[in-house]
């Protein structure tokens, strides 16, 4: 891992901690484990106000370029849950694929739990769009 942690921006950081907070729910072992492993690497975050981010941090918003050992390429923007839509590539941060690469940086490798098993994807590219999450906004 390039930062040695997650990095999170502080306001991202609280919201995403009220999401997985309310998440706990899920029936499905990938999501339920996901989630879990998530909650976990959190307690070591490092997390920055706004203005000190890295710019080649997976972010809420964040154009993401996965690849993956066995030669796939996943291009998608991470966001809330409620502005998930897989068919327009927007990919929810309480999916198991979203949970993955939150926090990570270009060029980290990630071992993740995926319905297919254990996969290690590298995160290949990461763009920045315009990032106004509302904290206020949970589901």
């Amino acid at each position: 891992m390039k930062y040695g942690n997650l990095v999170l921006e502080k306001k991202e950081f609280v919201l995403l901690k009220r999401l997985l907070n309310v998440s706990g729910f899920y029936t499905d072992n990938t999501y339920k484990n996901s989630i879990q492993k998530l909650t976990e690497e959190l307690k070591s975050a490092i997390v920055y106000n706004e203005e000190e981010m890295p710019k080649d941090v997976i972010r809420f918003n964040s154009l993401v370029t996965i690849e993956g050992k066995n030669g796939f390429t996943n291009k998608f923007q991470l966001v809330i849950p409620s502005e998930g839509d897989f068919k327009k590539s927007k990919i929810s941060i309480l999916t198991p694929m979203g949970a993955a690469v939150i926090g990570y940086a270009k060029g980290d490798d990630i071992e993740w739990e995926f319905r297919n098993g254990l996969q290690t994807l590298k995160v290949a590219e990461v763009k920045q769009q315009p990032n106004e999450i509302n904290s206020d906004v949970l589901l």
